[in-house]
């Protein structure tokens, strides 16, 4: 189904940004998925050819572009690629964390952090997960005392996190912590820097799938965050974690019809050439049938996908709007991975084939950002009931 999302600019973007991966990711990726994370400088090479920070204002580095699309090219260019974790943790610093640096900071931290992350030079995560909560916020026990330490007012952090991405090479972690008793108002943005005393990392966890996508355990032991490293008001983090969640879920759907498409495009190419009994095996109607659920699967996904970049563009979309999105398009990309490793038979269950790394990719994006569960939870409530 022929598109109308992208202008000639976005198209001109997505070939440098193709030949970017083609060059300097896809040659080391069984590399970085051995070592478990991305080398640090990626980052800064992806910021020198303007591949981060491209809503950033331009006076901060950024590209100061205010346009979704061109994170939504990365994104497919990254799943076309079949690159997997190698790409997630650039998309995650661009397309989670980056908003939160842009917009709910003021003038004297956006001049601290914004030209290093926007330029990649400041790698970016954000940390709300701990190991007794997940998709309940309330829940968070990571606490922030407030302390006054040398004239300077602040707050003395205490908790762990867990399954942070970027969580190994990130400088900058927004970090959800609590500073008071109530359920949500309790809640405060702060950002933990990469050298302060009693900030430690964990282990670079060991996962089924997305295994160059560095994701850690966080320990924070003692810390003391200054006061001027809030985001927004004390209490006021809950409101402004909703703020940013519609773009992350949006990014999730995005990529996840992204990977859908290129698990589909690499076994249509497969049962072309591969034959049983004398036949290639898409012409069998079981093959066929398959098929052709996924290809109108995709294109029913892409058209809603493609109204909610519009909408997130326009500043209209909505937190249903974009949960509907990231669960659909999430569940659509596990059933699509695993029909294509059916029809690949043996060979697709090699882990060197990627057919196999996009079904072990592809089980992690219907939990983070939020379950499938609680994105319906969300939808539901958007009922009225």
């Amino acid at each position: 189904m022929r598109r109308d999302l992208f202008d000639a600019d976005h198209e001109a973007f997505r070939a440098s940004f193709r030949a970017f991966l083609a060059a300097e990711f896809v040659p080391h990726l069984t590399g970085w998925a051995a070592a478990g994370i991305v080398p640090r400088e990626m980052f800064a090479r992806a910021g020198e050819l303007g591949f981060t920070g491209m809503q950033s204002p331009e006076k901060y580095g950024g590209g100061g572009a205010g346009d979704f699309r061109f994170n939504v090219v990365i994104a497919e260019e990254i799943a076309a690629a079949h690159l997997g974790g190698a790409g997630t943790g650039l998309g995650a610093h661009n397309d989670l964390v980056l908003p939160y640096l842009e917009t709910l900071t003021d003038d004297e931290q956006k001049l601290r952090w914004l030209p290093g992350a926007a330029t990649g030079q400041l790698i970016a995560a954000v940390a709300m997960t701990e190991p007794g909560t997940g998709s309940d916020l309330s829940g968070i026990a990571t606490t922030a005392v407030r302390q006054t330490v040398d004239g300077v007012p602040g707050y003395r952090v205490n908790g762990r996190k867990t399954f942070i991405s970027n969580g190994i090479n990130a400088d900058l972690v927004v970090t959800v912590v609590r500073t008071g008793g109530g359920r949500h108002d309790g809640l405060s943005l702060l950002v933990i820097e990469r050298d302060m005393p009693g900030f430690e990392r964990g282990r670079n966890l060991d996962k089924l799938g997305q295994h160059a996508q560095d994701t850690a355990e966080l320990v924070f032991d003692d810390v003391f965050v200054p006061e001027t490293n809030r985001l927004g008001a004390e209490g006021a983090g809950f409101e402004l974690l909703q703020q940013n969640l519609p773009q992350e879920r949006l990014a999730i759907a995005v990529h996840a019809t992204a990977c859908t498409r290129a698990v589909l495009e690499l076994t249509l190419r497969y049962v072309r050439e591969r034959t049983a009994f004398g036949t290639p095996i898409g012409r069998f109607q079981a093959t066929r049938f398959a098929l052709a659920e996924l290809a109108t699967e995709l294109d029913l996904a892409q058209c809603f996908v493609d109204t909610c970049v519009r909408e997130h563009n326009a500043g209209e979309l909505t937190a249903v709007d974009a949960a509907k999105a990231k669960w659909w398009c999430t569940e659509l990309q596990g059933r699509a991975a695993d029909r294509c490793v059916q029809l690949h038979g043996g060979y697709g269950y090699m882990a060197e084939e990627p057919v196999a790394r996009a079904f072990a990719d592809a089980r992690v994006t219907r939990i983070y950002g939020g379950t499938t569960e609680i994105m319906k939870e969300i939808v539901g409530r958007g009922l009225g009931l």
